[in-house]
């Protein structure tokens, strides 16, 4: 089975909490395949998926996964946004793991590539930490997992020049380049907190301490605010994890409002829609380092993605957060896909996304189903 199989859906279930959901579909001929929506609000996303999606893909026989999705934003042109494209996301990564599974293949073998390692950056999601606290983690892992690079909060999000408390920003650059030493590649992130102004600021002295990577310095939907900072500024200024419509991203890409590109594959509406917004920024020269700021299945269909497209950037973000933080993460996979060592994680050569959701966690989720009759 090749990426452009015919495929009729007669049957999408979902299984929800407030945080996490996962897709299966069951094909016309009895194949199946399991996705995920988007985290977060995640219940709400699958009653987005039963009532403005399933009635128009049950029964529809296609072999293109844009071209129907593109049917089913026209059909509901009254509600574009953000939790059609994260339902979208889950239809999309279960048809791929559904055709995965039918060729006997791994989905990134679907799209052009090939099982194998990758390199991985340890991403910390906190603010509410001190810097020195930080850096022991950081340096901890360094040991124990051989990660050589790291990504940390600065500002306050969305904080308009305010930080998380006075003096955070200006502690933690230094601090966690000194624990780390000079060889380690060092990433921030400041989920736009800062004023065009600031943000230049700021990126003074991240360049003076070696960081790489300068994320959403800037209001994320002011685009002309990030390019203030992109051409004022040496190191690299990244963004659109929140962008999900494609006309936005071909804007964004055509003006360089940054320098490295960040979609979210389940934000943005599925590995389809993802491989779009590859294409239009490989053909601009921007590297391509997605979001990916959970153990859900994200991080597992970006792996897939980084592994077959043009482009791909140096690493895959990797969340460090385990259960204290992010307590949903207990028992989704029956054989937890993510492992670490040497710094890499490893694309398996399972068919389809490789990964089997706990039917434990199943039975125990909120259960809604669409088919034919």
């Amino acid at each position: 089975m090749s990426r452009n199989t015919t495929v009729k859906i007669k049957r999408i279930e979902t299984f929800s909490t407030q945080f996490i959901g996962f897709v299966r579909i069951t094909a016309e001929d009895g194949q199946q395949g399991i996705g995920q929506v988007s985290t977060y609000n995640s219940d709400i996303t699958a009653q987005v998926l039963h009532r403005q999606v399933a009635p128009y893909v049950l029964g529809v026989e296609f072999d293109d996964i844009d071209a129907l999705t593109d049917m089913v934003i026209e059909r509901e042109h009254k509600f574009p946004g953000s939790y059609m494209k994260r339902a979208f996301g889950g239809l999309d990564t279960a048809i791929w793991d559904l055709r995965g599974k039918a060729a006997g293949l791994p989905v990134t073998a679907l799209i052009g590539g090939t099982p194998g390692s990758l390199r991985a950056y340890a991403s910390s999601m906190r603010r509410d930490i001190t810097p020195a606290a930080e850096a022991e983690r950081f340096k901890r892992l360094q040991g124990e997992q051989g990660f050589d690079a790291f990504k940390f909060r600065v500002a306050a999000e969305y904080g308009h020049d305010i930080d998380e408390w006075p003096g955070r920003t200006e502690e933690i650059i230094p601090t966690i380049r000194r624990a780390l030493g000079d060889q380690a590649s060092l990433l921030v992130d400041a989920n736009s907190g800062f004023s065009p102004k600031r943000a230049i600021e700021v990126g003074g002295i991240l360049k003076d301490n070696g960081i790489e990577h300068f994320e959403e310095p800037c209001l994320y939907w002011e685009f002309e605010q990030t390019k203030q900072v992109t051409d004022a500024l040496d190191i690299a200024v990244t963004g659109g994890e929140q962008d999900c419509e494609i006309p936005t991203w071909r804007h964004m890409i055509e003006m360089r409002a940054v320098d490295i590109v960040q979609p979210d594959i389940l934000y943005l509406g599925g590995i389809s829609r993802t491989l779009r917004v590859c294409k239009m920024a490989h053909a601009a020269g921007l590297p391509i380092t997605p979001h990916a700021a959970n153990l859900g299945m994200v991080t597992l269909f970006t792996m897939h993605l980084l592994r077959a497209i043009e482009g791909a950037g140096k690493y895959l973000e990797f969340s460090i957060e385990g259960l204290d933080y992010y307590p949903w993460q207990q028992g989704l996979f029956v054989d937890c896909p993510y492992g670490v060592e040497g710094g890499k994680v490893t694309v398996s050569d399972r068919p389809g996304w490789g990964v089997e959701i706990n039917p434990e966690w199943l039975a125990k989720s909120a259960y809604q189903v669409s088919e034919i009759g």
